[in-house]
């Protein structure tokens, strides 16, 4: 298994210096990736940890790029619907250009109804804008010379550069509904779900696996989730936030931990990224730290 974290770029007062270092210990520490999140304004009155001092991620990444020279960096989600697909094919091209090849493009469809309409983007046609998106995508970063004619995007006969690095770069399709499981099996390399107990992942992994097949896809798809990580006596912070039954699955002791991580290997997971951004900067090192000590040489043996 992979491993990764997502970066404290939201939630908390903006402080780049430790949101780097944060970014630049996990690369020390041996971790595969780093990740952004993605909203744009979000209502005041949702209680969010995404509501507050969200740096945009796309301009987040181009910034990275020169700072951490071996992580992979992940989007975790765009958000699809939001951006031209013309210009954000442009920008995440760029990104792999800056890193030398070390992008993952997940994305998703969205799902705050307020941010659409403060967008001015349709909320009931993310789905086909979403697909369209991804078609733009994917066609932007493989031809040089491009018509693209679709419902909401169209063009004749455009140069297109500069190429990713990555002859093909990942798009890692998110979400936990069967329609981005049947997503993911039509335009994606891999799918990047949240929060699923390991018998619920499980079960979409053979879920996809059938639709990936019924799509006549080679290989196989990426498989990969998003969680948060409470080690007990390491995350201090969190303290004060009450387990959520059902919605904390990686809270508990080292033992705990390693069982349920090795829960979700069985089930398909191949790269686990960890929510780490209810913790204070320092709390965060010391569960890194902790991970990679005493819990993934376990889960090598």
């Amino acid at each position: 298994m992979k491993f990764g974290i997502c970066i404290p770029h939201y939630g908390k007062a903006v402080d780049v210096r430790g949101m780097i270092e944060n970014v630049q210990y996990a690369e020390k520490l041996g971790f595969d990736s780093a990740w952004v999140t993605d909203h744009i304004v979000v209502p005041r009155s949702m209680d969010l940890i995404y509501r507050d001092n969200m740096l945009e991620p796309v301009a987040l990444l181009s910034h990275l790029a020169g700072l951490v020279p071996r992580i992979q960096l992940g989007t975790s989600v765009l958000i699809l619907p939001y951006r031209n697909p013309v210009v954000l094919a442009k920008m995440l091209a760029t990104i792999d250009q800056l890193s030398g090849g070390r992008l993952i493009v997940g994305v998703g469809g969205g799902w705050m109804t307020e941010e659409f309409a403060a967008l001015g983007v349709s909320y009931p046609e993310r789905g086909k804008l979403s697909d369209e998106c991804l078609r733009v995508l994917r066609e932007t970063w493989t031809n040089e010379v491009l018509s693209f004619h679709g419902h909401y995007t169209s063009f004749q006969d455009m140069k297109v550069s500069p190429m990713p690095v990555q002859q093909h770069l990942p798009l890692w399709v998110g979400g936990v509904s069967p329609r981005a499981r049947r997503r993911t099996a039509e335009f994606g390399d891999g799918w990047h779900a949240t929060n699923l107990a390991p018998e619920v992942m499980a079960e979409g992994v053979a879920h996809l696996k059938k639709l990936w097949t019924k799509n006549g896809r080679s290989g196989d798809p990426v498989i990969s989730m998003r969680a948060p990580l409470f080690i007990e006596g390491v995350s201090r912070d969190a303290v004060s936030y009450a387990p959520r039954p059902g919605r904390d699955l990686l809270r508990g002791d080292v033992d705990t931990l390693l069982a349920r991580l090795q829960a979700y290997r069985q089930a398909g997971v191949q790269h686990l990224v960890f929510e780490l951004s209810l913790q204070s900067f320092e709390s965060s090192a010391r569960t890194m730290e902790t991970f990679m000590n005493k819990i993934k040489p376990q889960l090598a043996e």
